[in-house]
């Protein structure tokens, strides 16, 4: 596999995508109101760049994996993938299309076949790409094992027979045997050993730079974000809250939730502390509404007006936005 080409493009544009689940009670199971899961994101990746999309669970980071994978279909708004609306392909137009985007889950064992090696699970992709069995595909197959530092001699063990982080390099090469340019990296270290997890981030940066892969990685912790994305999306119940270059969030947080989520990064510094902001808890219906901003209830500068008016995402930098009227002032 070789590098992808150096000139940095738009991979992929999400443009105010929108997913509700409908909430149904009752015997007859009617519609009670509806979860906004997804509402109104909007994002963007460069070719060879990777976005931190980050947020506690249940934010919807997960549901917007599922939508630019095609696995769920959005209500509204547009996933352009190479200049291509795939938001509107059929199954059978998206087929030539799914090669191109991979995905790596949270959970590496419940991902790989129990009863399929890592040989069989990874050549999946190769039977894909139309490469017949024999020596061509034996070679590859060593190449993708190699490529993510595992022996060519594990081909012939099973997902049990690995450890965690055995188990996600494997993942890793099966999602790049059909050689993609994106892959879409859902909490891939979460279920890991502390130990392992820096382990695997070093892999994906260095396959990134090998291979100009482009990544969405969807994470909770802003110390692994902050080191492997270049541009970093904090989402809130449905909502990108605020959006900016790495560098940029980390030095200058204007929203109130972000601030709060890097407040409790433990300081690197021996005996210097953080001063901690402490959110009030969630006590809000899971009946999401338009009315009004989602961090209202728990926000320290809540307004009369943030319950009410819709928040739109404002400027405050060249590539920094942030959803509150406090942060630019208005």
């Amino acid at each position: 596999m070789e590098s992808k080409s150096k000139n940095k493009q738009i991979i992929l544009r999400v443009q105010n995508l929108k997913k509700y689940f409908p909430i149904r009670r009752g015997f007859f199971q009617k519609i009670a109101g509806w979860v906004e899961a997804v509402d109104d994101v909007s994002f963007e990746i460069e070719e060879g760049k990777t976005l931190g999309l980050v947020g506690e669970s249940g934010c919807g980071k997960t549901t917007v994996a599922r939508l630019i994978l095609k696995l769920l279909e959005p209500d509204q708004g547009k996933i352009i993938f190479r200049g291509t609306n795939i938001g509107k392909l059929t199954e059978k137009d998206m087929k030539p299309l799914r090669k191109e985007i991979q995905i790596v889950f949270q959970d590496p064992f419940g991902s790989l076949n129990p009863r399929m090696t890592a040989g069989l699970s990874i050549e999946e992709g190769l039977r894909i790409l139309g490469i017949k069995k024999g020596k061509r595909r034996k070679e590859r197959l060593e190449k993708l094992l190699k490529m993510v530092e595992m022996s060519p001699d594990t081909a012939d063990r099973y997902p049990h027979e690995f450890s965690g982080g055995q188990r996600q390099r494997i993942c890793i090469a099966r999602a790049l045997s059909v050689d993609p340019s994106l892959v879409v990296c859902d909490e891939p270290i979460s279920a890991l050993d502390v130990s392992i997890q820096a382990q695997i981030i070093n892999l994906l940066k260095d396959l990134q730079n090998r291979l100009g892969l482009s990544y969405l990685f969807i994470s909770h912790d802003l110390n692994v974000v902050s080191y492997l994305c270049s541009t970093i999306s904090v989402m809130y119940k449905g909502r990108i809250m605020e959006s900016a270059p790495a560098e940029e969030l980390f030095e200058n947080p204007c929203h109130p939730y972000t601030i709060s989520l890097l407040s409790a990064i433990p300081d690197p510094v021996p005996g210097r502390r953080r001063k901690i902001e402490l959110l009030e808890p969630d006590l809000s219906d899971s009946l999401m509404t338009s009315k009004g901003c989602r961090f209202q209830g728990r926000c320290p500068i809540e307004e009369p007006r943030c319950l009410e008016e819709k928040i739109g995402f404002e400027k405050v930098g060249e590539k920094h936005f942030v959803r509150c009227w406090k942060a630019v002032k208005k």
